[in-house]
């Protein structure tokens, strides 16, 4: 399983009163990492993949330690853990090396702009996104069937 690897700045202004990085910012460190998982790195120049829009459906997040301001940035490692038909399960670490200081996940659906509703993701998505999926996922989506056949 490949991952993917996102070098994330951290700013001043994302410090809280007690000298470390607010809770509430680590939610913008993820999507930063996510978009460019799904954008940049989406498959072929010129593809349409990820493209037509996507929303957050859930985020879950555990802090396990306080991330202090300074000037390096920070790992955000993202890996896919779920693909089902029209939504996919992000996980993540924020770390340094094996200094963990956030683990979470983020359920994303990806979206008709112009439709105003969800979408099902496409099989050049879908190819993607499989290079990216963890090698303990059961590979099944919400309905038992096999989420890696075309």
């Amino acid at each position: 399983m490949a991952r993917h690897f996102y070098s994330c700045p951290l700013r001043w202004s994302d410090m809280d009163a007690f000298g470390h990085v607010n809770n509430a910012v680590f939610i913008s460190y993820l999507e930063e990492a996510r978009i460019d998982f799904m954008f940049r790195l989406a498959p072929g120049d010129g593809s349409p993949s990820f493209s037509g829009g996507s929303v957050v459906a859930r985020h879950e997040i555990d802090y396990k330690r306080p991330l202090v301001h300074r000037h390096q940035p920070v790992t955000v490692e993202s890996w896919v853990t779920k693909i089902n038909a029209a939504s996919l399960t992000i996980a993540y670490e924020i770390k340094d090396g094996d200094q963990v200081y956030v683990r979470a996940s983020t359920v994303v659906v990806p979206y008709d702009l112009e439709a105003a509703r969800p979408r099902r993701i496409s099989a050049e998505e879908k190819a993607h996104l499989l290079r990216y999926l963890d090698d303990g996922a059961d590979g099944k989506d919400d309905d038992g069937k096999d989420a890696l056949a075309a």
